[in-house]
């Protein structure tokens, strides 16, 4: 009798926890200027894949394998530069071939971001109607 209730509460506690996530994710992707995108300090190894939301003064970004509902990233947008834009190459083995890899300097340090070619543009729009810095 206990085995089965232990089971049953693991059961619920596992399809709570997958509701959840599902839930977060679509919250998070239903807003306007939600995009997929790769985060990557600049010399890490590694790429993070996440939900980011631009608008307003700063980018905000969501690691995707996540229940918090609070962003990792706030990048504000005056003090955000594009230094270049690259395709996804062979060292970039994490990201889907047709990404576009930004270099950026941020008031945080230097990061790499990577979104699908067709956001680009809006984004780069975004970054390059931001208000001068006084």
């Amino acid at each position: 009798m206990t085995t089965e209730l232990l089971l049953l509460v693991v059961a619920v506690v596992v399809v709570g926890l997958v509701v959840a996530f599902l839930l977060r994710r679509r919250f998070l992707l239903t807003g306007l200027g939600a995009v997929t995108m790769w985060l990557r300090p600049t010399g890490s190894p590694r790429w993070s894949v996440g939900v980011a939301w631009y608008g307003g003064d700063s980018l905000l970004w969501y690691r995707a394998l996540s229940l918090s509902v609070r962003p990792q990233q706030r990048l504000c947008r005056a003090e955000f530069r594009v230094q270049g834009r690259r395709r996804a190459g062979a060292e970039d083995v994490s990201l889907p071939e047709d990404v576009v890899v930004l270099s950026c300097a941020t008031a945080a340090g230097p990061r790499e971001l990577a979104m699908d070619s067709s956001t680009v543009t809006g984004f780069l729009s975004w970054v390059e109607s931001a208000p001068p810095v006084r």
